[in-house]
């Protein structure tokens, strides 16, 4: 049988809650939605190490966060895996190209893929004055240097006045061909013009938005600037104190004390979503333009969300939903595919699950070596579960958390505090009850608290003796493994 191709696209800091197809009140999503229609929504997936670099590295390696090494966020760390999901593909035959983010190191890194064109978005640690020439975004990112070319030597995406963490929002100040979103589908597009005809291809389509700057073109802000957005979820567990010591920081991890702000950082936030969406629409119609679309799956997911306010959060790397929780879904012809267009799979999923997925898609033997999964076995049979529980963990300095997500609730662990954190997910989606001291819920608990004991009782930084939990334990952004 012929292998089919494989589009692979790929969003940055995109909540799973936000998809018009997830049921969400606000956000209008009508492409992704048509994937979702034609193909399986997975609406518990999730970033067991919810930041951009570790979530990418499971997806590059297949492995979870404890076997490829990265359980926090560290830039300039470098990446050498044996095994990598284009590198597998490109053995099997696969024309493989990345269009888009990568965020690995060295930043020309190819990562197994026959050819990268680069955009990485804003990153700090590659614009310093020390950076290597080599190593300068303004040099090795293909966007930068690109929009140098279009719009002069002084251009960049800061022009706007927004800051690559920020919650503050505002239109893009360019033509909307200029936009990074415009570009990578613009790029993505041009490859299917210049593929190898007699190959089939792996096209990685990683989009740097919906995460900030919340600078959507002006059309898209005007979507959602007069509607009544759905508030920020509060519930009763939360303390306001961080909110309002860091609140009036434009970059906070809480998300800006001024409620008016924070509708701003939303409205900005959906205006990403919906350009991105349309955007990938433009996708969509090249690969029916060039006769593609009975020949080729295409996946969709996030590295991870982003808290948009929630519990007084903003950004990721916390173990609550609007951080872990992301959208998954595959779509393609039924005769590639099978299984039912539009049906919903409730199993636990995770980012580890892509190589193996995209790997069975090729006709490849499964890898025992590697952690994940193939969703395509749930895709002929949604009833099924690759596993029961997943643990996720995040280095974040006193909130360093771990948590044990199930289908239907979530125990969370800060390992500086002791603090524990228990919510009934099929209840309580929004995590706005925490029962941790509930007397029905404690027998569920210790079991959720001893898989994790479990989980940890043989890593490094000594957060479990296999008995019970050890606070205060140093926490690390790199295992030894990743060193």
């Amino acid at each position: 049988m012929k292998q089919p191709n494989i589009v692979f696209i790929m969003t940055d800091q995109l909540r799973g809650d936000c998809l018009g197809a997830a049921g969400h009140p606000d956000v209008k999503t009508p492409y992704l939605d048509s994937l979702a229609a034609k193909g399986t929504l997975f609406d518990r997936a999730y970033s067991a190490c919810p930041s951009c670099i570790p979530a990418r590295a499971a997806i590059h390696t297949g492995l979870s966060q404890e076997h490829h090494g990265r359980v926090g966020y560290e830039d300039l760390a470098d990446w050498k895996y044996p095994r990598t999901m284009a590198g597998e593909l490109s053995k099997a035959g696969y024309y493989t190209q990345c269009v888009g983010k990568m965020h690995v190191h060295p930043l020309r890194n190819l990562m197994g893929f026959h050819n990268i064109e680069l955009h990485d978005g804003y990153l700090h640690a590659y614009r310093y004055p020390e950076t290597p020439y080599y190593e300068s975004q303004k040099i090795a990112d293909d966007y930068f240097y690109w929009l140098k070319q279009e719009k002069g030597i002084e251009a960049d995406v800061t022009d706007t006045g927004m800051e690559c963490n920020s919650w503050v929002a505002r239109p893009w100040i360019y033509e909307e061909s200029c936009h990074p979103t415009n570009w990578v589908s613009t790029r993505a597009i041009d490859f299917l013009r210049r593929r190898d005809t007699g190959k089939p291809f792996f096209l990685m389509v990683s989009y740097l938005r919906p995460h900030p700057p919340f600078d959507a073109p002006a059309y898209y802000f005007d979507l959602y600037k007069d509607k009544e957005l759905t508030p920020p979820a509060i519930g009763t567990w939360e303390s306001s104190e961080e909110l309002n010591r860091m609140g009036r920081i434009y970059d906070s991890a809480t998300g800006p004390i001024d409620p008016e702000l924070m509708r701003q950082a939303q409205i900005g936030y959906y205006a990403c979503i919906t350009h991105l969406d349309h955007q990938i629409g433009r996708l969509i119609q090249a690969l029916v333009e060039h006769r593609l679309m009975d020949d080729t799956i295409i996946l969709f997911t996030s590295d991870h969300g982003e808290e948009l306010g929630d519990h007084h959060c903003f950004r990721k790397s916390r173990p609550y939903e609007g951080s872990a929780h992301i959208p998954m879904i595959i779509s393609g012809p039924s005769h590639l595919i099978g299984g039912t267009p539009g049906q919903v799979c409730h199993s636990v999923t995770e980012l580890r699950d892509v190589m193996p997925t995209f790997l069975d898609i090729a006709g490849l033997p499964p890898q025992k070596e590697l952690d994940g999964s193939s969703l395509m076995p749930l895709v002929k049979d949604p009833s099924q579960k690759i596993r029961e529980s997943l643990h996720g963990e995040h280095t974040l300095g006193i909130h360093s958390n771990h948590f044990i997500v199930t289908e239907r609730d979530k125990y969370i662990w800060y390992s500086q505090t002791g603090q524990e954190q228990y919510f009934d997910l099929s209840l309580d989606p929004k995590e706005l009850t925490d029962r941790i001291n509930d007397p029905a819920c404690q027998e569920r608990i210790a079991l959720l608290r001893s898989q994790l004991i479990q989980r940890l009782a043989h890593r490094e930084e000594g957060y479990s003796d296999g008995q019970r939990l050890i606070t205060k334990q140093e926490p690390k952004t790199l295992l030894d493994c990743a060193r």
